[in-house]
């Protein structure tokens, strides 16, 4: 048994260095790709200034670098000319131009074309290397304005108390103020099972949006305790932040006894399911709308990381549905008269 043990360890550690050494690698190749696009728009933007030359002069360098370099499509016209905007973008902007050489060349493009405000660049360029966005990832996190909600909107947790400072601020990064759901196309009022379900049947979308890192586990997962089941309506892993990511849909306004059984949910979690070398399990609690005082106050007497967010299924709610956002009281009246009104059906027939 000792063996089996001392050789499961003795692999993890070849395995780490391989997969930090080769992580290493990728940086060190992708900055001198950087580097050497954008010394080659130095040089491109350098000899047109001064030869006063025009496009069709770029057109001439891709033909007469393929013949030279055979094979290469790197250097295409269009590629050239990309080359020349990223040294025209960032030859005075240090800051951006250090932190564009973390990230890849396609990235890199998607940053430059869609985002011209400095400081949404560098808030993308930070976001894509500290959590390794891809490029649909990126671009979906750009739609969603991002950065919008990363600046003016007020994230709502207590990982600042319930997690250790290193942890809490990655913690703060992948947690969203809002999370746009209009890919599920919901238009009325559904009950929370209907939109887990939605949710699960575009588990792609749904991880797109929620950021680098998740990894589903399952949903409607199970957890017991003398003798009693509990169920979690989505269950995450992150790769990142090493822990488990429970997650509660509510579709109706927040409530502070949902922080207190996500808490009992994160206890479970702790106990039972995570590992010896997992950072302790967070809550994300999804409302439609909430009151940033109350959830507050309701997260303060909690011990277990927890964050309350928002969640929009349309970006322009329906005329029709404004205001209509129904509170759990109104919610139960609903149903206890839906339920009444299918008795006396069955009654009548």
């Amino acid at each position: 048994m000792k063996e089996i043990v001392a050789y499961k360890d003795f692999y993890k550690e070849i395995i780490d260095t391989i997969n930090a050494r080769r992580y290493k690698a990728y940086k060190s190749l992708n900055r001198h790709h950087i580097e050497h696009n954008f010394e080659l728009g130095e040089i491109i933007v350098k000899h047109q200034e001064k030869q006063k030359w025009g496009q069709s002069i770029v057109e001439k360098l891709s033909t007469d670098i393929t013949k030279q370099i055979d094979g290469l499509s790197g250097y295409s016209p269009q590629n050239l000319w990309k080359m020349r905007q990223f040294y025209l973008e960032y030859r005075e902007k240090t800051v951006l131009y250090e932190l564009a050489k973390q990230i890849p060349w396609g990235q890199n493009m998607l940053v430059l074309h869609q985002v011209k405000d400095d400081n949404e660049r560098r808030y993308y360029l930070e976001a894509t290397a500290k959590l390794g966005w891809s490029r649909a990832v990126l671009l979906n996190q750009i739609k969603a304005d991002a950065y919008k909600h990363h600046v003016l909107d007020k994230k709502l947790s207590n990982f600042e108390t319930a997690l250790p400072s290193h942890l809490s601020e990655q913690a703060n990064e992948a947690l969203k103020s809002e999370y746009n759901l209009d890919f599920l196309g919901i238009t009325k009022p559904v009950h929370e099972r209907e939109l887990e379900n939605r949710l699960i049947e575009n588990i792609r979308d749904l991880l797109l949006e929620l950021g680098y890192g998740f990894s589903f586990i399952g949903n409607q997962y199970r957890l017991t305790l003398n003798n009693k089941e509990y169920f979690i309506d989505l269950l995450f892993y992150h790769r990142f932040l090493k822990c488990l990511i429970a997650i509660e849909l509510k579709t109706v306004e927040f409530e502070p006894e949902f922080a207190g059984k996500m808490n009992f949910y994160l206890e479970l979690l702790d106990s039972k399911e995570k590992q010896a070398d997992d950072n302790p399990s967070i809550g994300i609690i999804l409302c439609p709308t909430k009151d940033d005082i109350e959830v507050e106050f309701a997260l303060r007497s909690s011990n277990k990381p927890i964050g309350v967010s928002e969640y929009k299924l349309t970006h322009e709610l329906p005329e029709n549905l404004k205001g209509k956002v129904p509170t759990s009281k109104e919610l139960k009246q609903m149903l206890t008269i839906a339920i009444s009104n299918a008795g006396d059906s069955a009654i009548g027939k």
